[in-house]
Order: structure tokens, then C-alpha cells, then sequence
């Protein structure tokens, strides 16, 4: 028999955590991990449109960070959940990248708004979307349940990056940032 993507299981509301036990799909560590799968694929999409294979590598990189974390969300913690598959070299990573463009770019004067070009727009919906990812796993971590800090500061560097990814892709693609005008 060939493998089928339906089980039925799920059809009044529960899920299974990795170890088996059944919890509400509104739980809120299935909110979180189902945002860490949200995030992969706007970071997908970001990746398909980018032509600078340096920043392509990174993307790639961090999806198979961010799935990884999302299974070590989705495990149940009393079942011993595996460790992320992240390291501390991961956020220096993201550090050194963010540095990196920066020294490109010419100081940040104003607020920006998403926009300018469509990869621009893209990264502004990756970082909006990881800092709820952010934020749910901190909620997930305040309510007592198990959340790796590492998986916490990752998620908040990598929104950092997404907002550095914006601007850099803006500059080398020569679109305008666009600028916040209060009335």
C-alpha cells in the first residue's frame, strides 16, 4: 500500500506531538511550530528570489535550521525532545552576515517601510513573520513548557537579519528604500 498524506487523525482538532500524545491544534506549542513552518516557506520564497548565491546559501542554511527547531517544537518535552540541531556558531553566523552588509550600506537614518522590489517586500514578511514565531515561542517558554533558549535567541537574530537582508538586497538591486513619512 502506497503512503498517504491523510490520516484522519486529525480531524477533530488534535494533533500528535512527536512521542505521541495528542494535543488541541490551537495548543500553543502547535501555534508555534506551525509559524516556524510558516517562516520556511516565506524563506523559500525569498530564496527563489535572489540571485546573489552567498545570501541563497545562507537561506538555504537557515531553512534546514528553522526545520529542526519546528521539530523540536512540535516534540512532546516529556518524551526527552531532541536538541534543536542549532549552535551557538549559528547566530554568529547570522551576526557576521548582518556585518557584513551592513559595512555596505549607508546608515540608517530613517524608518523604512516593506517595499521597493519584490525580494525587499519578501524579506520584510520573513522578519514579520519570524518575530511572531519569536514571540510564540517565548510564550510557549513563559508558560512553563520546555523551549531551548538557543531556539529563542536564534529566532531573534534572525529576524535582525531579515531586516539587514531588506536593506542590502535594496541596495544591490538599486531599488529605493521607502521612507516612513509621518504627517
Amino acid at each position: 500500500m502506497a503512503f498517504r498524506i491523510y490520516t484522519k487523525t486529525g480531524d477533530k482538532g488534535e494533533t500528535a506531538l512527536f512521542g505521541g500524545k495528542r494535543v488541541p491544534k490551537s495548543h500553543l506549542r502547535v501555534d508555534a511550530y506551525g509559524t516556524v513552518d510558516e517562516l520556511n516557506s516565506f524563506v523559500g520564497w525569498l530564496r527563489d528570489l535572489v540571485n546573489d548565491e552567498q545570501v541563497r546559501e545562507l537561506l538555504a542554511h537557515t531553512q534546514h535550521r528553522l526545520f529542526t527547531l519546528g521539530a523540536h517544537l512540535a516534540s512532546d518535552p516529556a518524551k526527552h525532545p531532541p536538541t534543536p540541531d542549532l549552535l551557538p556558531e549559528d547566530i554568529t553566523l547570522l551576526e557576521k552576515e548582518m556585518d557584513r552588509m551592513d559595512e555596505q550600506l549607508p546608515p540608517l537614518k530613517h524608518f523604512i517601510l516593506p517595499g521597493g522590489h519584490p525580494a525587499v517586500s519578501a524579506c520584510h514578511v520573513c522578519r514579520t513573520v519570524c518575530r511572531r514565531a519569536e514571540r510564540l515561542a517565548v510564550a510557549l517558554a513563559y508558560s512553563g513548557e520546555l523551549v531551548e533558549e538557543l531556539a529563542l535567541q536564534y529566532l531573534n537574530r534572525l529576524s535582525d537579519y531579515f531586516f539587514m537582508l531588506a536593506r542590502y538586497l535594496a541596495h544591490i538591486l538599486g531599488a529605493e528604500e521607502v521612507i516612513w513619512k509621518p504627517r
